[in-house]
This record gives C-alpha cells, sequence and structure tokens, in this order.
C-alpha cells in the first residue's frame, strides 16, 4: 500500500492491516519520494537539503508501521521508501506482483474539501491488479459486501473478487443490477413489455453469478435487481456495507477508457471503502492470484 503521511493514508494503513489479516498475507507498505535525495551523496550540492527529505520521507513510513503496532503485530509487514517523481506511476509499478494495491482517498497534496486525490484516481484503473481507495471506513464490520454486476467482463472479475472477499470476511454479499430503459407506449402493452424487459435483467443477473457459488458456498447472496441508474443504486447500497467492488468500465464506457463512468463516479461518492478490479487481460484478479504475496522490500516489522 502507499502512505503520504497524510490523515487519509493513515486511516488507510488500518484498513489494509485489517485486510492482510483477513486473507492471511503480509503487507508491503511505500512511500515515493523524489530520486535525486536517495542517490545523492553526502558531498553533492544541497546534500543537507536531500539528507532533510529522506528523513522526512523515513518519518512518513515510520509513522505508517507505527500505525501497524498499534493494531497488533500478528502481520508480516515490509516497507520501502521508492524513487520517482510520480507516485502513480510509482505506486502501479510496485503493484506489478500484489493482490491488492491499497491508498488513501486524498492525501497531503489534495485541495482541502475534495472528494478523491489524483493519486487515487490515477491508479485505480491503472494498476495491474484490483486497487482499494479507503474513504468512510466503517468503524464496526457490518457483514456485507456490496458489488456492481453488470454482465461486462470487468464485472465478471469484481463479482468473483467480491465472492472471496464476502467468504474470508464471513459477510452476505449483495450482487446489484441496475437497469433502465424508456417504457414506449401505455396500458397494458407497456406494462407487459416493463416486466418482459425486468425478466431479461433478471435472468442477466442469475447469469452473471452462475458458478461463484459453487465456488464459495459459505456465501450467503442477496439477489438485487435495482430500476434506476447504477451509480445511485450502489451508492444507496454502499450505506450499509463494510466494502463496495466494482469493475474497472462496463458495457456502456467507451472503448479504451480505463475508468469508467460509473467507477469513477462511485470512487468519490460510495460510503465505504470501494475496490475497482482491473480490466480483464491487464491483470490477475481471480481468486488465486488474490493469494500471492507482496514481494520483497527493504524493512520489517
Amino acid at each position: 500500500m502507499g502512505v503520504d503521511g497524510s490523515r487519509s493514508a493513515l486511516e488507510a494503513v488500518s484498513w489494509a492491516v485489517r485486510e492482510a489479516r483477513l486473507r492471511r498475507t503480509g503487507l508491503r507498505v511505500v512511500h515515493v519520494m523524489s530520486s535525486w535525495p536517495l542517490e545523492a551523496g553526502e558531498d553533492t550540492p544541497h546534500a543537507e537539503v536531500g539528507r532533510w527529505m529522506r528523513e522526512g520521507a523515513e518519518s512518513t513510513l515510520e509513522g505508517a508501521l507505527g500505525r501497524i503496532r498499534e493494531g497488533g503485530g500478528d502481520v508480516e509487514v515490509t516497507s520501502e521508501l521508492l524513487p520517482g517523481g510520480d507516485p502513480r506511476r510509482a505506486l502501479i509499478e510496485a503493484a506489478a506482483d500484489a493482490g491488492l494495491l491499497v491508498v488513501g482517498s486524498h492525501g497531503l497534496g489534495g485541495f482541502e474539501g475534495m472528494l478523491l486525490g489524483s493519486v487515487a484516481l490515477g491508479v485505480a484503473g491503472h494498476a495491474p491488479c484490483p486497487v482499494a481507495v479507503v474513504r468512510r471506513a466503517p468503524v464496526q464490520p457490518r457483514g456485507r459486501v456490496v458489488v456492481g454486476v453488470d454482465g461486462s467482463p470487468a464485472g465478471a472479475d469484481a463479482v468473483a473478487f467480491a465472492f472471496a472477499e464476502a467468504e474470508v470476511r464471513d459477510a452476505e454479499l449483495h450482487a446489484v443490477h441496475a437497469w433502465s430503459r424508456p417504457i414506449v407506449g401505455c396500458g397494458p402493452f407497456a406494462l407487459a413489455d416493463a416486466e418482459e424487459a425486468a425478466q431479461r435483467e433478471r435472468r442477466a443477473l442469475a447469469e452473471a453469478l452462475a458458478g461463484q457459488g459453487e465456488r464459495h458456498p459459505d456465501v450467503k447472496v442477496v439477489e438485487r435487481l435495482e430500476y434506476g441508474h447504477p451509480v445511485e443504486a450502489l451508492r444507496e447500497a454502499s450505506l450499509e456495507a463494510d466494502l463496495l467492488v466494482v469493475g474497472s468500465r462496463g458495457r456502456g464506457d467507451l472503448k479504451g477508457l480505463l475508468l469508467g463512468s460509473v467507477s469513477h463516479s462511485l470512487l468519490h461518492h460510495a460510503a465505504c471503502p470501494v475496490v475497482v478490479t482491473p480490466f480483464p487481460g491487464r491483470a490477475p484478479g481471480r481468486d488465486e492470484d488474490r493469494e500471492s504475496a507482496p514481494r520483497a522490500a527493504s524493512r520489517r516489522t
């Protein structure tokens, strides 16, 4: 996970520790800083400035590690200072063999009142693994995971990820499929047409979930067919959830987009942490990939 010393990042640290504990895996904590303070020697110009910057970066990492120690030491933690000018690129590269990348919703560089920072938005949909953006994490577990279902390839990976999350959390899985269409005509013909459309959407929801119940037989699934816009339906569902899972982009988004309009909006407005699974072909996101441990780092605690 990436940290920068902000309150949002420290809250994300606590969430990431609980997630690692649930998965029974390690946690790698990284902080991105400019390359030259890490590479500059003591006999170079501005050596004192470089030393001051390194000390500040190390203090940021130590603050995150202290937060982890407060929550208990039963998770193996490694930490590392990463050189790089753009933290988004550095975090994406660092996540090459990770099962999940965790970031806070906004960092030290964000404007006051911003709902989502540039780093969180920049890594979601671009990273080679699912990305968790932590904002408004529930103090007490609610026992519910929500997944947005749209029948797209990205949505299929989101469903698989959500089933696995519900299983390790011993939580209910609420599968939400929102749909809307204009009703042409009036009277009994319009009603019959609307009911036929609802049946098609209900079948689409069932097909999207097919097979996952056999892989995760202990997960209780609540199928929710909502008439309306998916952003509003999923935002409402997130009010009572521990986690919301969505694909990076769905059926209605323009080809070439890495982050779709629904996932983009929910990163700003969901009432719980959001996981965005990558578009198929970019990354691992299925159950077997989620078991991989983070790569080795430079410090342990």
